[in-house]
């Protein structure tokens, strides 16, 4: 589905900084599921809403445009909020066995840090994302009134520079130390070789370390009810200057973190999504073709 341009949306906020066009339709997919979608919520989620500033439309305009049609989007944002569920979960049992650092790889406008402030406070959170975006969510963060508390680091990199890693232990994340590590909706726009650089990196960490990487299924893995709409928001990234390069039958997915060095490594299906977080539901709403990758260190 095609991206309309966050920084041409009247209703945006510093547009001259406005985050990418899929940190904005996240952020969006996951106020909608709490907007429109049946309780009991998987993750009830409209703080980054109100960083986008289009919750000032007292007409929803948002929900209007093309990339938020309930129906039709009903597998996507599944998926979104449910991988955001896990993580949280996956952050808070890591925080319970005490590993103190949690680290974001392109955080875009994730809000853990202002809708769950009493598992923030049990660990440092360093958010990794390009200047020009952080600036801006820096700012709205300050200008909607929830700060940046001490435990959020802002991490300004370059991630075509191979050095941008240096700026993480720069900013005081221990590289001895555990961490969980998530990197969500990335994958499919990098080779296959920059990936496994990744997973190489993050397996030289400390042990007890843990990665949550999501990675999108090949079409014919997909289920045949959503290969419309898969093959929809492929057009649309493609359009929109970002193709998806990169896919990854389980197996194979699995196999890399095993190879790039993983002691445990755990394939995470959207079936088993669906059985933990949508169970018994009636409404169809459950998960699509991305899937996770658990691997510890």
């Amino acid at each position: 589905m095609s991206d309309p341009d966050p920084a041409k949306t009247p209703a945006n906020p510093a547009a001259v900084e406005a985050p990418e066009s899929t940190a904005l339709r996240v952020a969006l997919w996951r106020a909608l599921h709490a907007q429109i979608d049946a309780p009991p919520h998987v993750l009830d989620d409209e703080v980054g809403l109100r960083l986008s500033g289009l919750d000032l439309d007292p007409e929803k305009a948002w929900r209007k445009r093309p990339d938020m049609d309930p129906q039709g989007t009903l597998r996507f944002r599944a998926s979104i909020v449910a991988r955001a569920r896990f993580i949280e979960d996956t952050v808070s049992a890591q925080a319970a066995q005490g590993v103190e650092q949690y680290v974001i790889l392109g955080a875009g406008l994730d809000s853990l840090v202002q809708r769950r402030p009493e598992l923030a406070a049990r660990v440092t959170v360093y958010e990794v994302d390009r200047p020009g975006p952080q600036t801006w969510k820096r700012k709205r963060l300050e200008q909607l009134g929830y700060g940046v508390p001490k435990n959020l680091r802002f991490v300004a990199v370059d991630f075509e520079s191979p050095t941008w890693w240096d700026r993480l232990t720069d900013a005081g994340c221990d590289p001895h130390r555990p961490a969980v590590l998530a990197s969500t909706g990335v994958t499919m726009y990098l080779t296959r070789d920059a990936v496994l650089v990744t997973l190489r990196r993050i397996a030289a960490l400390a042990p007890g370390t843990t990665l949550v990487m999501s990675f999108i299924l090949p079409l014919d893995l997909a289920e045949p009810d959503e290969r419309a709409g898969y093959e929809a928001s492929m057009r649309g990234a493609k359009s929109s200057g970002t193709p998806f390069i990169s896919f990854y039958a389980p197996d194979d997915m699995v196999a890399m973190a095993r190879a790039a060095g993983f002691s445990m490594v755990q394939h995470v299906s959207a079936a088993l999504l669906t059985a933990r977080y949508f169970a018994g539901r009636s409404d169809g709403l459950r998960p699509g073709s991305e899937a996770l990758l658990v691997a510890t260190v």
